[in-house]
């Protein structure tokens, strides 16, 4: 197995003062032509909040709950991190790796699903900032996905048993779980991955719905079949491109109306597809969602995400091990493991990303 000497995690980025949102979302948007107008009005989503998203310091406590956990474990890597869209960037850290005399790294994404801005973009933006670091630029393999791992899937369980019970009591036993995941354009969804397959690969056949899909319903079902006995169904949230264009639905806000019209006594709403309470998650969901469910007096609680969650941290361990020892991979459900390595033109951009409401 490659002999790695520095673990990387690799994030999305987001603004941490006023003054940076307009460049932040300018980075995210750079060649999707986005109205500026249209920018204009996310800006005012980071604005409520003093113009600071939390995965910048969501990605610190998670880096430095991991470094303890290695430490712990024997496990002798510094680490580092760097993002695609903010400070710090991944290509300033790929140069600080190379200075430091990194040869291999393996990288952790904050994205535990397949499809292009999930995955292939990020491939893309490890090789764009080796690229960069020029000569001496480190080797940097990408850990596999990790929507089934039990680190991944208990503590989102755990999280929506705890969300249930800030219901109102009477609500509780017939709540319905609403997985909520980013949207994406169809055609990107059904483009997410060739099957899973190749040599020491033991994960099953993907579906030519592809991989981001799939994944993220066999996600959902493993966390409802851990909290029981509630009706479920996988939504989207944070669509952000043209009307002309078909994209994952049904959307969160309308499913919310659904439920309401058919009686439903309270929903919780469990942010499948993302690791952290980023931007996505505290307006998309925790302001629009809850504007939308209060207008109609539909009682709801909001899930948390796994975050530095102790058994999330634990994972990010178990999957470097995995790499490094050659162990047998963990993975809950039908699907296997997802493979190791990605194969050559996974993911790709069969149309414009998403451009997100927030990170």
């Amino acid at each position: 197995m490659p002999a790695y000497d520095a673990f990387l995690l690799v994030s999305f980025g987001g603004p941490e003062g006023r003054e940076d949102v307009i460049p932040f979302l300018e980075n995210v948007t750079r060649g999707r032509r986005i109205p500026r107008e249209r920018l204009a009005e996310v800006a005012e989503h980071y604005q409520a909040f003093g113009g600071v998203s939390p995965i910048n310091q969501q990605c610190r406590d998670l880096l430095a709950a991991t470094a303890k956990d290695f430490d712990a474990g024997g496990l002798d890597l510094p680490v580092y991190w760097g993002n695609r869209n903010w400070h710090p960037f991944l290509a300033d850290t790929v140069k600080m790796m190379a200075a430091d005399g990194v040869s291999r790294g393996i990288a952790f994404v904050t994205s535990a699903y397949g499809s292009y801005s999930s995955c292939r973009q990020y491939l893309d933006d490890i090789e764009l900032a080796r690229a960069q670091a020029g000569q001496g630029a480190p080797v940097i393999d990408k850990l596999r996905h990790y929507f089934n791992h039990p680190g991944f899937i208990e503590p989102l369980a755990a999280n929506t048993l705890a969300a249930i019970e800030r219901l109102p009591q009477a609500a509780r036993a017939g709540a319905h779980l609403v997985f909520t995941a980013h949207s994406i354009p169809e055609a990107m969804a059904a483009a997410s991955g060739p099957p899973d397959g190749g040599p020491g690969c033991k994960a099953r056949r993907t579906p030519e719905s592809g991989r981001y899909v799939t994944q993220l319903t066999e996600a959902a079902r493993l966390v409802a079949e851990r909290v029981g006995g509630h009706p479920w169904r996988l939504v989207y949230q944070s669509r952000s491109g043209s009307p002309s264009q078909p994209w994952l639905g049904p959307d969160v806000c309308d499913y919310l109306e659904q439920l309401a019209s058919g009686g439903a006594p309270a929903a919780v709403l469990v942010p499948v597809g993302f690791i952290s309470d980023h931007m996505e998650v505290r307006f998309d969901l925790d302001t629009e969602a809850a504007a939308t469910a209060a207008r109609l007096g539909l009682p709801i609680a909001r899930a948390a995400t796994p975050g530095a969650d102790p058994r999330f941290v634990a994972m990010i361990t178990e999957l470097v091990r995995e790499r490094l020892d050659d162990a047998q991979p963990t993975a809950l459900g039908d699907l296997g493991p997802a493979c190791d390595t990605c194969p050559a033109g996974c993911c790709g951009p069969a149309a414009a990303g998403p451009s997100p409401a927030g990170a």
